[in-house]
């Protein structure tokens, strides 16, 4: 049931990001074909991986609530969104043409801001160190594939580390929480990210 309210809680949190955005500029880059295809694969691993973690009852043990945080400061929203004719469901409606290269370096940013939280947060006070390290571990090992095979600008800068200094403490529990509400909100970034990289691959951008 609860994740099913994260899944249904993604269109409402798509919806609640509209508004305007200035066009970035960025240089016409593509993944190549057999990259897409299997960068897709990588990033379908993802999700599942977040989702089975988020079924597993140590990250969340004994936290009742269902909230759910999306900290990245990106618009992979609304730049992944197809072009307005091809718009269909819950999917953000966009004012301009698609651009896959603006689209995948939102998605860039995102993994960079996720990899930083798990790593740091596993250098944070833990209730169980090992159980969350053993958890997390594998989640963070598909991200920084992702980033090392998926990424058309690898040498774009990166503030990730500096962003997630703060996110926690001397408390457990508090820093589990505040995990925990956290990978619900990669966990509806990653549902996001899946249905472009869909969209990316059909090619129906270029037509």
């Amino acid at each position: 049931m609860a994740i099913f309210n994260i899944y249904f809680s993604s269109c409402v949190l798509l919806l609640l990001t509209l508004g305007t955005r200035t066009s970035l500029g960025l240089p016409v880059r593509a993944l190549s074909t057999e990259k897409c295809r299997d960068c897709s694969s990588l990033f379908k691993n993802l999700l599942l991986n977040v989702t089975d973690l988020l079924n597993n009852d140590v990250l969340c043990y004994g936290i009742h609530s269902n909230k759910i945080v999306l900290r990245s400061k990106t618009d992979t929203a609304l730049a992944c969104a197809p072009n307005l004719a091809q718009n269909q469901g819950c999917m953000m409606q966009r004012n301009s043409t698609f651009s896959e290269s603006e689209c995948l370096s939102n998605i860039m940013k995102d993994l960079a801001h996720y990899a930083a939280a798990i790593k740091s947060y596993l250098s944070s006070q833990l209730r169980s160190p090992e159980e969350e390290d053993a958890l997390l571990s594998p989640t963070l090992g598909i991200i920084q594939s992702l980033r090392k095979n998926c990424s058309l600008m690898p040498d774009e800068e990166d503030s990730s580390e500096e962003d997630v200094a703060q996110l926690w403490g001397d408390n457990s529990f508090s820093n589990r929480q505040e995990m925990c509400k956290m990978m619900r909100g990669f966990y509806v970034r990653t549902i996001t990210i899946n249905r472009a990289l869909g969209y990316i691959a059909s090619g129906d951008h270029r037509e």
